[in-house]
């Protein structure tokens, strides 16, 4: 099997002992994983992490068999992101944004631009000052922005925040339709456990810092009524412990 993110043992302690201790899981290619937990959980610490943002206490993150620690080049070649929100230059148009997001890619021309604005439901603002955009907007705008590149795999902090929700089922198919045809990865936090419920085909819960359980989302549907029974189940065996 192909695994695209290998996450090692992954440790990150804050000085109020808030982070995240001795996360291990794996992501193969094509997979649309869900990183489940709520606010606080440590979510956005493991993935900034695995951008290469903030260095880990002990541990390794893997992509595409290259370490984001030791050669952070090669792991991050074939990615694009969005951690916590996206702040795009407020007095620039969303094409011109999207421009300056191109200008490290030498594959991206103004019909590439132009493809991913229609793709996330932006095309006719593409001339508007994104100070003007709502928050939904400028989260459409970074998941313009992230798959701009066409990367392999996407690392997507939240993607869905803010977006209403004719928004959510746009992203949503979005999603499932570039895992589909085009093998993309995707590594997907949020607390909102219904969306991840229909994205997702494999989903973790991190809670309290701690990685409680990994399944496949048929597995936990066999098994339970729904995602968020299954999470309720987890959290109430695993605390306290």
């Amino acid at each position: 099997m192909d695994k695209t993110i290998v996450i090692e043992n992954l440790t990150k302690t804050y000085k109020n002992n808030r982070g995240i201790q001795d996360i291990y899981l794996e992501v193969e290619r094509g997979d649309i994983f869900g990183f489940l937990g709520p606010n606080g959980a440590g979510k956005t610490t493991a993935m900034k992490i695995m951008v290469g943002l903030m260095k880990p206490d002990k541990g390794d993150v893997k992509i595409n068999g290259y370490s984001v620690l030791n050669e952070y080049e090669k792991a991050m070649k074939n990615v694009g992101c969005i951690i916590e929100s996206v702040i795009p230059y407020p007095y620039m148009t969303a094409f011109e944004n999207m421009k300056v997001c191109g200008r490290f890619y030498e594959e991206v021309n103004n019909s590439r631009i132009d493809e991913c604005l229609e793709l996330v439901g932006l095309f006719k603002y593409k001339n508007e000052k994104t100070k003007n955009f709502s928050l939904g907007m400028k989260q459409r705008l970074g998941i313009a922005m992230a798959i701009l590149s066409n990367p392999q795999v996407l690392i997507l902090d939240e993607p869905l925040n803010g977006l209403d929700v004719e928004g959510m089922v746009e992203m949503r198919n979005l999603i499932l339709k570039m895992a589909r045809e085009y093998k993309t990865t995707f590594f997907i936090s949020s607390h909102l456990i219904h969306d991840i419920e229909l994205t997702c085909n494999k989903v973790g819960i991190l809670y309290n810092g701690r990685l409680l359980d990994v399944d496949s989302t048929d597995n936990i549907l066999k098994n339970y009524s729904s995602l968020e029974n299954y999470y309720l189940s987890e959290v109430d065996t695993n605390v306290g412990v």
